[in-house]
């Protein structure tokens, strides 16, 4: 684009903007035509994709141009309504948030999340419009533990509490006590979220992030992304002899067929479970270099159960964490309760559809929760879904930052089914990686995809 026009056009958004303002008229969308080219594109537009949008927006302004695209066919540009994101990681989820984690960067990813989340209005309102609403459930998450782990947990809470987390350690007698619908009596120790802990609705998260992006000026494509284009690039990081060719555009399949091409100076791949075929796309795993590794990333389809139990726990309910690693949460004031159980390595279903193994609540979950709680022995299934994870199979860990055999791609992905309740916070530090090339609030320089080519895992272990 002519740099007096673009700067023309700019000063006509800013008037329009202003304009809006004064006459309180609200969000008002972009035009819908296609852009040729961007500064930032990002791949994926759940709500880690408009979490990195919104915060690049903030910082940038008008003079950033941001196109977030997404492939689910179900979502239209510019549309707000409740059939959006029919195949979304994020419309799928449970929605939960906790800081009860192993290693100190995720608890402090879930502690500014859960800021932010507690101050989405004043983060995400718009002019003119009502302000956003998560539904959010302060009820915490509770881990219950065998006797064998006793001694991790102690330590987790131990961190968690260091780090400024409000969590308690629980005595059986006192798990009890506080919560007598619970089964104790193979219990050691359980801990217990006192703040900031709970579970929220996802869906309303993203459409918060998503309009408020689009409102700051965010372009947003419905398609799915085919290849890239590439230019020759001495200049990647840590590499001084050797050339690449590096990104330069990418490449779209849009919804009526058509394929279109947007040129962009920086890429985000945050594509959740799709993560690792867009970055083979981007020559991950076929390159030479820092270029010859994969990105471990894949879908991991998971089941969420909805059960009726009338005479269930009512609101004093937490989510429930079961050693075994079944959860069980209340939904609603209802009667409605959702569960889910991980399966074990070798049992893992198919990812080529969202069907659900018929029997896998009544065979794996329902006797589970139903020692735990045996007021569930005459619960009801009621429904059932499935969504994936962005499964990282190196250490179940997420990849956030530059990677080191490209000089313009980041990476937000491999979360392993904690990134919804920390994209706030994600979002956040890709943009200081952008913009001021380092972590500023929360250093998650241990998180970079070095770890990978040098063999050196990270593990949470409280994955669920």
């Amino acid at each position: 684009e002519n740099p007096f026009k673009r700067t023309f056009r700019i000063f006509a958004d800013d008037f329009r903007d202003i304009k809006n303002w004064i006459l309180g008229t609200g969000m008002v969308l972009k035009s819908p035509k296609f852009p040729t080219h961007c500064d930032v594109l990002i791949i994926g537009g759940g709500v880690m994709g408009f979490s990195i949008a919104y915060w690049l927006k903030q910082r940038g302004m008008e003079g950033l141009k941001i196109v977030v695209v997404e492939k689910d066919p179900s979502v239209k540009s510019g549309n707000f309504n409740n059939i959006e994101y029919l195949k979304s990681t994020t419309a799928l989820s449970v929605g939960g948030i906790r800081q009860q984690f192993s290693l100190k960067e995720n608890i402090e990813l879930s502690l500014y999340s859960a800021e932010f989340l507690r101050n989405i209005k004043q983060h995400l309102s718009i002019q003119g419009e009502d302000p956003p609403n998560i539904d959010f459930n302060p009820g915490g998450y509770l881990f219950l533990a065998s006797e064998k782990n006793v001694q991790r947990i102690i330590e987790n809470v131990k961190l968690q509490t260091s780090l400024g987390a409000k969590v308690e350690l629980l005595t059986p007698e006192k798990l009890k006590e506080n919560f007598p619908w619970l089964n104790t009596e193979d219990v050691a120790v359980a801990s217990h979220g006192l703040e900031n802990e709970g579970w929220f609705d996802p869906w309303s998260l993203l459409q918060a992030f998503k309009k408020k992006a689009i409102y700051l000026g965010v372009e947003f494509i419905p398609g799915e992304v085919t290849k890239f284009g590439f230019d020759e690039d001495n200049e990647v990081i840590g590499d001084d002899s050797t050339k690449y060719e590096n990104l330069r555009r990418v490449f779209l399949k849009l919804p009526d067929g058509t394929e279109k091409s947007i040129n962009f100076a920086i890429c985000v791949i945050a594509a959740g479970a799709m993560s690792g075929q867009v970055a083979r796309l981007a020559g991950m795993g076929i390159g030479t270099g820092p270029r010859v590794a994969p990105l471990p990333v894949v879908p991991r389809k998971r089941y969420v159960h909805v059960v009726h139990c009338p005479d269930g726990p009512g609101m004093n309910t937490p989510l429930l964490i079961d050693y075994t690693g079944a959860y069980l949460r209340r939904e609603g004031i209802g009667g409605h309760y959702l569960c889910g159980l991980s399966p074990p390595e070798a049992e893992e279903p198919s990812v080529e559809n969202l069907n659900v193994e018929e029997n896998y609540f009544e065979e794996k979950v329902w006797p589970i929760i139903a020692h735990r709680a045996p007021v569930f022995e005459k619960c009801k299934l009621r429904n059932s879904w499935a969504g994936f994870y962005d499964f990282n199979t190196f250490d179940e860990n997420a990849f956030v930052g530059p990677h080191p055999g490209y000089n313009n791609l980041y990476l937000a992905t491999g979360f392993s089914g904690h990134g919804i309740q920390q994209a706030p916070a994600i979002g956040r530090a890709v943009m200081e990686m952008i913009f001021d090339g380092k972590f500023k609030t929360i250093d998650l320089s241990r998180l970079n995809f070095q770890r990978y080519l040098e063999e050196k895992p990270l593990w949470e272990t409280n994955i669920i």
